[in-house]
């Protein structure tokens, strides 16, 4: 913990004083797990996806020192694929206060921790083991007492499924002021758009992606390529991603991590950080939250992140051609939505030219 203080002192002033940046899988585990070791009285955790067994064992042993643990995991998926059953019954055996999360929400996608009122992150990532080793993510760890607040709030209201006005709030929340705080956050861009999202679906949010385009923001955005979006993401995602690329805007794919974060950064002075992808799913229907920051060491840091990853990585081909050789070249079988996305060209047969009779 005592880590932590220092770099949070001197992650600059203002009004996003008080936050500091976690890169995986750069930074790995240690900011959680020292957090964690340093709790005194409360920890409260909402998460989509746990299954990471040193996290799981640093709650119990938080939990054994008398601290007051209270975890809220999703309990299943949209398809009803559970992941969390191995973490509820251990924390549970542990003594650990563990609930599903509210059902109002179709799944809550939300990632975060509370540590004795006193720090909360706000993150990208799951609580997996290839979050921490494969993937690109980040967090934001604030010590601001009004973001704690609202991410404490915001697991109260649905540990006790009761309602929490998520509109006019510092963070950004889905169902809530989502969608409309990430338009205006475009919006106000002069110079250049930097995204890093696994999914661009959203019609609001492409159109304004295009508009920043159109007066002149330079937009660079990286995607999942097609091969690895879900097969009923597959036919709305590429769709977005083109009518970006067909204005001029650069869609790129990472190579060597997976891109699992969600970030969007303007101008070099302020960013987003959170659990949402640009789909009308997490917007409408799912409990998400983000955090924005201008703090300076923070957006230093994605910006010099975002830049290199950007220099390892390749265009995206959109083209028909491109689109079905990436899904056949990973042997992935999507007909029903290829079919409409990259239709195959028909071959034309030819009517030979009959010659003329010899006079």
């Amino acid at each position: 913990m005592r880590a932590v203080k220092k770099s949070v002192r001197a992650s600059g002033r203002g009004r996003a004083a008080g936050q500091q940046l976690v890169v995986l899988p750069e930074d790995g585990m240690a900011p959680l797990l020292s957090a964690i070791r340093a709790a005194r009285e409360s920890i409260l955790v909402k998460m989509f996806l746990f299954t990471e067994p040193r996290l799981i064992r640093a709650l119990a042993a938080a939990r054994k020192r008398g601290v007051t643990v209270r975890v809220m995991l999703n309990p299943a998926r949209r398809s009803g694929e559970s992941d969390n059953d191995d973490a509820k019954r251990r924390l549970r055996a542990a003594n650990v206060a563990v609930k599903d999360t509210h059902p109002a929400f179709d799944v809550s996608h939300e990632k975060s921790m509370v540590v004795d009122g006193a720090i909360a992150f706000v993150e990208s990532h799951n609580w997996a083991p290839k979050n921490f080793g494969e993937t690109r993510d980040y967090a934001v760890i604030t010590r601001n007492p009004e973001e704690i607040d609202e991410v404490r709030e915001g697991f109260e209201a649905d540990w006790s499924r009761s309602d929490f006005g998520s509109g006019d709030r510092r963070l950004i929340w889905c169902r809530g002021n989502g969608r409309e705080r990430i338009a205006r956050f475009i919006d106000s861009a002069r110079e250049y758009l930097y995204l890093q999202n696994e999914r661009y679906q959203d019609p609001t949010i492409i159109e304004r992606l295009v508009a920043a385009h159109t007066r002149g923001v330079k937009v660079h955005v990286m995607s999942l390529p097609p091969h690895a979006l879900k097969e009923n993401k597959l036919l709305e995602g590429v769709s977005g991603l083109r009518v970006m690329a067909d204005t001029g805007i650069k869609i790129h794919k990472l190579k060597g991590l997976h891109l699992h974060a969600k970030m969007l950064l303007a101008d070099g002075k302020r960013a987003i950080v959170g659990s949402m992808n640009i789909a009308p799913g997490s917007f409408d229907s799912r409990r998400e939250l983000a955090i924005e920051t201008e703090d300076r060491a923070v957006i230093r840091r994605l910006e010099r992140t975002f830049r290199q990853d950007w220099k390892n990585s390749h265009r995206i081909d959109l083209s028909d051609e491109g689109i079905r050789a990436d899904l056949e070249k990973h042997g992935i079988q999507a007909e029903s939505s290829v079919s409409v996305i990259a239709p195959k060209k028909r071959e034309t047969k030819r009517t030979p030219i009959a010659k003329k009779p010899k006079t």
